[in-house]
Formats: C-alpha cells, structure tokens, sequence
C-alpha cells in the first residue's frame, strides 16, 4: 500500500513491519511529539537506484550522512542540535555511527542510543540540562 502509515503496532497498510527499530522510532516521535521545545525528524540514510531519461541506472545517496542519527532534531530556545540513535534491546551501534555521535557531542550538540520511549525522554531531559550524553 503506497503512502500508508505506520501504526505504533508495528503494521504499515496491514502488513507487518519487519525493522523492529522502525517500530521503537514511531513510538518515540509518537510519545515525544508533544514537546513544546523540542523538534524532531526521522532521518533515513541509503543508496537510490534511478534512471535517467536514457534508461540509464544511476545511484543516490540520501540522507544526512553514514551512520547519522535515526531521530535528529532541535531544542528550544537554544537551538541546541538533539541526535538520538534508536536501537533494539539487543542492538549495536556501528562504527559509523559512533563517530557521527561523537561529532555532535565534541560540536556541542546532545547524541544518544536509546531503546525505549523512557530512555528517550530521560535522554531529552538531560539534554535540557546542558549534558551532551
């Protein structure tokens, strides 16, 4: 189904999601989405195949950058860069991602892993209070 949106169940048109990660992104943006100060986007990363107007196959890039952050975002009245990479109970981060956390963080900005709505609201919360973790 084109253009259907994805439940907080997991299902997108009916069909089942298969990123768990997706699923944990969509009830965060769900349960953060009501914060008056904070602002925040849903970041895909990857490669697009297109043809040109000759048939030809060319690739894209999309996204921030390798390995940037699965939610990013601003909070108020700072402008203070938020960058929140989401990831199942079991899941690891990659070495891409890493440096693009540690980039924010040595930039200032507020970087976090989270896995669950709560460790993304106590993550927002101590970015309000000026940490950069």
């Amino acid at each position: 189904m084109v253009g259907a949106v994805q439940g907080t169940d997991g299902t997108k048109g009916g069909e089942r999601v298969s990123n768990p990660e997706t699923v944990i992104q969509q009830q965060i943006r769900l349960a953060l989405g009501g914060e008056s100060d904070l602002t925040l986007w849903r970041n895909s990363t990857g490669m697009a195949e297109h043809l040109d107007q000759h048939g030809r196959t060319f690739r894209q890039r999309y996204g921030l950058a390798v390995g940037s952050a699965d939610l990013v975002g601003i909070l108020a009245p700072s402008g203070r860069m938020v960058a929140l990479e989401v990831k199942t109970a079991r899941g690891r981060t990659t070495p891409e991602q890493d440096q693009w956390l540690a980039l924010v963080r040595a930039r200032g900005g507020f970087a976090a892993v989270v896995r669950t709505v709560a460790e993304a609201r106590a993550a927002i919360a101590r970015a309000r209070m000026g940490a950069i973790e």
